[in-house]
């Protein structure tokens, strides 16, 4: 039956479609498949293969090298001769163990992962389709190598390899997402994208800087949205998606619709996803510490302390959200190609839980402590050209409108000074250009660009007093400030030999900062009304991969990366903990990392892939808070209190160290086996000059996962997996917290390892419904992630129904 199937695909493909157009089958069950990677480096090539399998390689004639890559099918190389024999049909066979394939976060272009001397995790729509993630952190988690914390279900802040939040850059459709108001605590800024309209996800570990400029110190994260298709036949491409997801936990109440139109020049993409959460439930089994045993109600003027009937129900951690993307895409010829796209996320207000667990003197110490709406809208424009010339073979530039807006609202508990409700609310609007060119010459590969950012920040405090209803000036969080990058950078990339290559590049960045603190003068006696930082940054990178076999390559690579100051850093004011304050220090400079790394890739056979990597990081002129001064004065009034004065300064240094290992095994009758385990370490200095571990450094993490696939059925038995940090190994900023820990037998706070055991399974039902259904944290463990405030969810069961079009 398979072999008919086939010889069918090949008969219909040859007689419907136009003679360039390549069809790309299983050699399995003789279906299309989409997605599959097309790359052609003489002449200079990419794309992909649409929803029909299918794609136009009328631009390859003369090639004599393709590629058809896929993850989990081997690889091909062909000519066009040889296609054209096949009558423009290809066959991929598939298999357990991949040794390539195709990524684009590390140059910007697409090219084979073999030809990338960083380590590069993958994540692909079949994952996100199987998993169901409910957030795009949840998304980055079940990779099992990017470690998520969560103050509250609202949430969702990556760590990498020892950083976190603005050492980390985030970048969609090749967009920087980061604004100059990123700051170094905890970040969820990630959920403001939708898993659903992903097409493809990246995450570049170590510094990226070269490519990506500030912030890409300890890793990119990179995202494709959903890439409207064109048809390639007299017909229009009509394909689209209906997703209803449900679980228990959080009562959670999902629903997912995307529609591509396509005719031979243009295209058009909609999706939109709306997600309701409820109140999430903690698990039965695990530390008594982490049940929410009260919640604050405001009862006749007064706020209570009121008993929670069911301390396993986190109250209040419920929100809800809503995503849109539009695209539009027109390609007049095969050398032109113009793409708009509009995207738009906008969460419910939600509670910061990990605030309003906060006890001091047996009480809370808020009543409200809520993030508003959390916005963000992009407007981009992307103009890709492949016309051949002296100077490119590829040239993409990308023009891009970002607004941005956030804000916080909280009130202490109530008392003769705590009827204030204070509410402060930030927007960015932040612009940016990109242009990017490729340029391939014999064993030569050129990948250069420009790059320029415009960040403009506007901050506005206010306050009721909620007894009378009386407004209340309070401060701004931020001066009225303006944040600028300017950048140009080339990378190359050489064929030493047939088995050796060198890449390096280099980046030139200038960056300025103007705040206004005007606004902010009837608060603070500054001496002065504005404050400046202009300076620039180089950083550069310079790695080897070498294969020893089809089946083994090595590769090393050195890179530094350097993340700028920003507003948050020079222009916060604010105050940590009572008496004490951080105060602008205009005189700050970019701090530095120098990351160094090992990657040994091995397949033995089709039956087992292992992957190893090692990392030594050192972090210079760090950007961090110490005791400072203000007008010579080394404490000052702040909030009617006598507050010790700090500021961000470049005054200290880390060492991060680790190492990745991954395992991928076939096993008879249809199962599979993989494994991922990441471990970190490290010091950080602190201001007496004694050392710490770094607060980002996430404890040794994993998963493990035993596959099962059968025909159009797949299950899955998996455990997560969290080692423990003893009280003597947490860092300085956690152990001033001992609201979100449990306490080991000497009564010292400390987190607990944890393990969760789960399954999964997902059936397709004909070639258009896919159901898929799984119980989480099947054993109803109780567990806090490292540095989260919010307890994870106990047992969830979960469904999904995905309808294809």
């Amino acid at each position: 039956m398979k072999h008919f199937n086939i010889l069918v695909f090949f008969i219909f493909s040859h007689l419907s479609v136009h003679s360039q157009t390549v069809t790309v089958i299983s050699s399995e069950n003789g279906k299309a498949l989409p997605g599959i990677s097309i790359i052609s480096a003489n002449p200079a090539f990419a794309t992909h293969t649409n929803s029909q399998g299918q794609a136009d390689i009328s631009l390859l004639r003369s090639a004599k090298g393709i590629e058809f890559r896929a993850l989990g099918y081997k690889t091909v190389y062909s000519s066009y001769v040889d296609i054209e024999k096949s009558s423009f049909v290809l066959v991929l066979d598939p298999i357990s163990v991949n040794m390539d394939g195709v990524v684009i976060s590390a140059n910007r272009w697409m090219q084979s992962s073999e030809d990338v001397p960083s380590h590069i995790a993958v994540i692909n729509p079949r994952d996100i389709s199987f998993y169901n993630p409910q957030t795009a952190a949840d998304m980055l988690a079940n990779s099992g190598e990017v470690f998520i914390q969560k103050s509250q279900q609202g949430g969702g802040s990556p760590m990498i390899r020892g950083f976190a939040a603005n050492r980390l850059l985030y970048s969609v459709d090749g967009i920087r997402m980061n604004s100059a108001i990123y700051r170094s605590g905890n970040l969820q800024n990630v959920i403001s994208l939708d898993p659903f309209a992903m097409e493809n996800t990246e995450v570049f570990f170590g510094a990226a800087s070269v490519m990506y400029g500030s912030d890409a110190i300890g890793g990119v994260m990179s995202f494709r949205t959903l890439t409207p298709q064109l048809s390639i036949s007299k017909n229009p491409l009509i394909k689209g998606n209906v997703v209803m997801r449900a679980a228990s936990a959080n009562n959670e109440k999902t629903g997912h619709f995307d529609v591509n139109v396509g005719w031979n020049k243009w295209a058009i993409l909609t999706s939109i996803t709306h997600n309701e959460f409820g109140d999430l439930r903690m698990g039965s089994h695990g530390p008594q510490e982490y049940l929410k045993t009260y919640y604050i109600m405001r009862v006749d003027s007064v706020d209570r302390v009121v008993s929670n009937p069911d301390p396993q129900v986190q109250v209040p951690t419920g929100y809800s959200q809503n995503h849109f993307m539009q695209k539009i895409r027109f390609s007049p010829n095969n050398n032109w190609d113009f793409q708009y796209g509009l995207y738009y996320s906008e969460t419910s207000p939600y509670s910061r839980y990990d605030k309003l667990i906060e006890i001091k003197n047996g009480l809370p110490t808020s009543a409200v402590w809520n993030y508003g709406p959390q916005k963000w809208l992009m407007h981009n424009l992307t103009i890709s050209n492949n016309r051949k010339n002296r100077f490119y073979d590829e040239m993409t530039t990308r023009i891009a409108l970002q607004n941005s807006e956030e804000s916080r609202i909280s009130r202490k508990m109530s008392g003769s000074k705590n009827n204030i409700l204070k509410t402060q609310r930030e927007q960015v609007e932040a612009y940016s250009v990109n242009i990017d060119f490729h340029k391939s010459v014999k064993k030569h590969d050129f990948f250069y660009g420009i790059e320029y950012v415009l960040n403009n920040v506007l901050s506005r405090g206010s306050a009721i007093d909620i007894k009378n209803g009386n407004s209340v000036g309070v401060e701004d969080r931020y001066p009225q400030s303006k944040w600028q990058s300017y950048a140009a950078y080339l990378s190359y990339k050489y064929l030493l030999t047939n088995k050796l290559t060198l890449q390096a590049g280099g980046r030139f960045n200038n960056y300025d900062i103007h705040s206004d603190f005007t606004r902010l003068l009837d608060y603070y006696p500054f001496n002065f009304n504005s404050a400046d930082v202009r300076n620039n940054a180089v950083t550069g990178s310079l790695g080897f991969i070498y294969k020893l076999s089809p089946s083994w390559i090595m590769s090393v690579n050195g890179s530094t990366g350097f993340r700028a100051p920003n507003v948050d850093d020079i222009g916060k004011i604010t105050d940590i903990v009572s008496g004490e304050v951080v105060v602008p220090n205009p005189n700050l400079k970019a701090e530095y990392v120098y990351n160094s790394e090992l990657n040994i890739v091995k397949a033995f056979g089709d039956v087992v892939k292992l992957e190893l990597t090692g990392f030594y990081t050192y972090l210079d002129m760090a950007m961090v808070r110490r005791p400072f001064t203000f007008n010579g004065l080394d404490s000052i009034m702040y909030n009617g209190i006598m507050s010790e004065v700090y500021g961000i300064q470049n005054a200290a240094f880390a060492k991060i160290y680790g190492a990745f290992i991954g395992i991928d095994i076939k096993l008879p009758a249809g199962f599979s086996f993989s494994t991922k385990f990441n471990y970190q370490d490290g010091i950080e200095e602190m201001d007496d000059g004694s050392t710490s571990r770094p607060r980002h450094i996430a404890p040794a993490f994993g998963v493990s996962r035993l596959t099962y696939k059968y025909s159009n059925l797949t299950m899955q038995v998996y455990s997560v997996y969290c080692a423990q940090v003893s009280n003597k190994m947490m860092d300085a900023s956690e152990l001033s917290k001992p609201y979100l820990y449990a306490k080991d037998k000497n009564g010292t706070i400390y987190s607990p390892e944890w393990a969760t055991l789960n399954f999964i399974a997902m059936y397709g039902l004909q070639d258009n419904i896919t159901f898929t259904a799984g119980m989480e944290n099947i054993l109803d463990k109780r567990y806090r992630v490292y540095r989260s405030g919010i307890a994870a969810a106990g047992r969830n069961f979960v469904f999904s129904v995905k309808v294809n079009f």
